[in-house]
């Protein structure tokens, strides 16, 4: 099977719209998909004239309304665009559509013909837009009715597994063209990896147009070709994956595919997503990942599945990498080399040996850095809104603790000579109240005290903004986040990052 063609969807509301996007992109794209249910109606009349304003291949799409289209003006009035479309071709074929897309259910023998008869392929599908789809191979083989036929399924899965289903099926479809995707970011990886489902194509959308298919988990061209290097995956590229829920964001693709391309190593990583961690090991497993980086909420969950742990795991009670041995997946926690690091940029020469610190929350990225602030000597009160979680943690290291309110506003001031901020408040910044997203924000800083805030999006949190106007040190999480990916880039590959 020859590799998988990068097709751009074209959501314009006109044709003029749609051809300048072209032919921005046409250099990163091999055919384009004009979709012209989202053309404004006065501009579906011209659709026929679309394919000799490019040099491309366009496959002609009218989408129904049922099928996740905007097309809702009746069959009749579609199969008469249809019609217009692909009626009276010119006999250079460049200038007329190389593709049509018809469903399933879509039976119009004196369409079909014409489309056929001027050499335009049919790609028959079968859209599932709101539930998940069994029995994969079964549609497809079903839709196959003649060799000419390309046939389509895309369906919305109902958690990762039917994804790793939809992988699992196609191994068996490697015999004709096809073209299978899962809808959605849980979806996601159907599209990145088209080339382990041997789909004849994987859809793009334009940066300019992605509201208009951001349901269907859709990425960029360049996001595609350069995050992904999706020209250069083959069957013997190594997969890594970023597990987390709901994933909204993941740094660690961007630096380890870098890291990745600059050495040449042939692998790549991408997020993979489910709200349970079983579900993200059992998807990695299927499709042979080699490991994955543990994102929220899972650093504390996975360690059930682990066969093995490196020491700090049980140190911590947290881990947030793992690797595949031998069928086993084998944990790490790269947060406190990263933290740590980190830190000591920070701090330059200042020294928290014996020095009062406060650590804002209980959760799993505080015990990585409660383990360093033990470590490095520190006498350390935990702060967090659930007090029992504050005292488990530390009782563990012998420290204070209390709870993250007013009413511990003097023992906050006490422990100040170093604070930092280990809870999610102020990363999800929302219209409203400061205090929303303030964690301390009934604490009133004196200028000499510094900041460390794990959040490292956004880059200035309010707590961090709020700090500095009184002329205190701040600093965010990124270099945390950066040494701690860099770390799990070594496990993964066994050599350093090239940063």
């Amino acid at each position: 099977m020859n590799k998988p063609l990068v097709c751009m969807t074209l959501t314009g509301k006109t044709l003029e719209e749609d051809y300048k996007l072209v032919k921005k992109y046409e250099k990163q794209i091999d055919l384009v998909e004009l979709r012209a249910d989202c053309l404004n109606e006065d501009e579906q009349l011209y659709i026929k004239r679309f394919p000799a304003l490019i040099y491309l291949p366009c496959i002609l799409s009218i989408r129904r309304d049922i099928d996740g289209g905007r097309f809702n003006s009746g069959e009749f009035s579609r199969t008469n665009l249809f019609g217009r479309a692909l009626a009276f071709a010119n006999p250079d074929r460049s200038r007329n559509y190389a593709y049509v897309e018809f469903e399933d259910d879509f039976q119009i023998p004196s369409i079909q013909d014409a489309a056929m008869a001027f050499g335009v392929k049919i790609i028959r599908s079968y859209h599932s837009i709101n539930e998940n789809l069994i029995n994969i191979k079964e549609i497809c083989d079903s839709m196959r009715k003649t060799g000419y036929e390309i046939p389509k399924i895309a369906f919305r899965p109902s958690n990762l597994k039917d994804v790793a289903t939809l992988f699992k099926e196609s191994q068996s479809m490697f015999k004709y063209e096809h073209i299978v995707t899962a809808i959605g970011l849980q979806g996601q990886p159907s599209r990145i990896l088209a080339h382990l489902t041997g789909s004849y194509l994987t859809y793009v959308s334009p940066g300019e147009l992605e509201e208009n298919t951001a349901e269907l988990g859709h990425t960029t061209p360049e996001t595609l070709l350069n995050l992904y290097n999706f020209r250069e995956l083959n069957e013997n590229t190594k997969l890594f994956g970023i597990a987390g829920w709901p994933l909204q964001k993941a740094p660690a693709v961007q630096i380890l595919n870098k890291g990745f391309k600059e050495r040449n190593y042939n692998a790549i990583s991408l997020p993979i997503r489910s709200p349970v961690i079983r579900e993200n090991l059992y998807f990695a497993e299927q499709l042979d990942f080699n490991g994955l980086v543990i994102r929220e909420p899972f650093h504390e969950s996975v360690i059930y599945y682990l066969k093995e742990k490196a020491h700090e795991v049980d140190l911590v009670g947290a881990c947030n990498t793992i690797i595949r041995r031998n069928s086993k997946w084998a944990g790490f926690n790269t947060e406190i080399t990263g933290f740590r690091t980190a830190l000591t940029e920070f701090l330059g020469d200042t020294k928290i040996k014996r020095k009062k610190v406060a650590l804002l929350g209980a959760g799993s990225s505080a015990k990585a850095v409660a383990y360093v602030l033990w470590q490095l000597g520190a006498k350390v009160c935990i702060f967090n809104r659930t007090l029992e979680n504050a005292q488990i943690l530390a009782e563990k290291y012998g420290f204070k603790y209390s709870p993250l309110d007013p009413s511990s506003v003097t023992l906050l001031d006490e422990y100040s000579t170093l604070i930092i901020q280990t809870t999610t408040v102020g990363s999800d910044l929302q219209d409203g109240d400061i205090k929303e997203v303030d964690p301390i924000s009934f604490y009133n800083f004196r200028g000499d005290e510094l900041l460390f805030d794990l959040i490292y999006s956004p880059a200035i949190t309010p707590l961090m903004r709020r700090a500095s106007l009184t002329g205190c040190r701040t600093s965010n999480g990124k270099k945390m986040m950066e040494y701690s990916t860099h770390e799990q880039y070594k496990l993964f590959t066994g050599d350093y990052y090239n940063s």
